[in-house]
């Protein structure tokens, strides 16, 4: 008797819609800006005060002090982020803080646990997911497991718990 191969589990179970989703967003858009927007004040009241501290530094090193910071400080954002992102969401929570307070979690596709890379993939997804018109974000309200185009290319769920 020929045995026939194991076919891909699928989980049963209450999928997160697109307007929870987006709501664990905002929670989780005010947690990351109140915390990378105190590191911002407190890069911006120390570049003020070294730049008065050294008014005789001519403009133009003044400027390349500005981008410098600018860079540096927009790549610790993304790098921060990413890691809020990733961290948790590979975690024994399972999910952010915003999708926690909405008792959310992510999966992969057999409902278990992510891993740090595939959690890495969903974030970056994201911006594959935004890059046109936010359609890959909208796919969630019409995909049959409410995916969104990065949760279909990490192969992941978000569930409520």
């Amino acid at each position: 008797m020929e045995q026939l191969p194991d076919q891909p589990t699928q989980v049963q179970a209450d999928y997160a819609g697109f307007w929870l989703r987006l709501a664990a967003y905002i929670i989780d858009y005010f947690v990351i800006g109140f915390v990378l927007g105190g590191i911002v004040v407190f890069v911006g009241l120390a570049m003020g005060i070294s730049a008065a501290a050294f008014d005789d530094i001519d403009n133009s090193a003044n400027q390349l002090l500005i981008i410098t910071l600018s860079t540096v400080l927009g790549i610790v954002s993304l790098v921060a982020t990413w890691l809020y992102y990733a961290l948790l969401e590979c975690s024994s929570y399972q999910g952010t803080l915003g999708k926690m307070a909405l008792s959310l979690k992510v999966t992969d596709m057999d409902g278990a646990r992510i891993s740090f890379s595939r959690a890495t993939g969903r974030f970056f997804g994201k911006f594959l997911s935004s890059l046109i018109l936010y359609v890959g974000y909208f796919m969630i309200g019409f995909t049959e497991r409410k995916q969104g185009l990065h949760d279909i290319l990490s192969g992941c769920l978000v569930l409520r718990k």
